[in-house]
């Protein structure tokens, strides 16, 4: 059962969760440096809580891919909650105005390429289980 939970929520909550001020400054908790690196080149290169939030949803999203391949009636329950995330990202994106910022933007397309991709590669799963004589 667990399985078929999106993972696209997992950002949407962590997301919520800075703007309640649990990861930091309450202004904006996503510009906050984890780790910053001296490069051989002389530059530095740093990772924000943004930087890692919008590489842990693309991990989220390869998985989601990895999940559609699956040709069950539980795929389709799982397109259908990833569907919903979606619709959760869009509609706060367009109704609340902490969430009016380039990385929810971000995450929003994440999601929404999620949906995508779960469907098409669950057309091309199926497709190809089905034996024509």
């Amino acid at each position: 059962m667990l399985f078929q939970i999106p993972l696209m929520i997992i950002p949407f909550i962590l997301y919520n969760l800075g703007l309640l001020g649990l990861f930091g400054d309450v202004s904006d908790p996503w510009r906050v440096e984890l780790f910053s690196l001296g490069m051989l080149s002389g530059g530095v290169w740093s990772m924000t809580l943004a930087d890692m939030l919008v590489l842990l949803s693309l991990v989220l999203l390869f998985v989601e891919v990895v999940k559609a391949t699956r040709t069950s009636n539980a795929s389709v329950l799982d397109h259908l909650l990833s569907t919903l995330v979606f619709v959760a990202f869009l509609v706060e994106f367009l109704l609340v105005q902490r969430a009016s910022s380039s990385l929810f933007f971000i995450l929003m397309a994440i999601a929404f390429v999620d949906v995508l991709a779960g469907f098409v590669v669950s057309l091309r799963a199926s497709s190809r289980d089905i034996n024509l004589r």
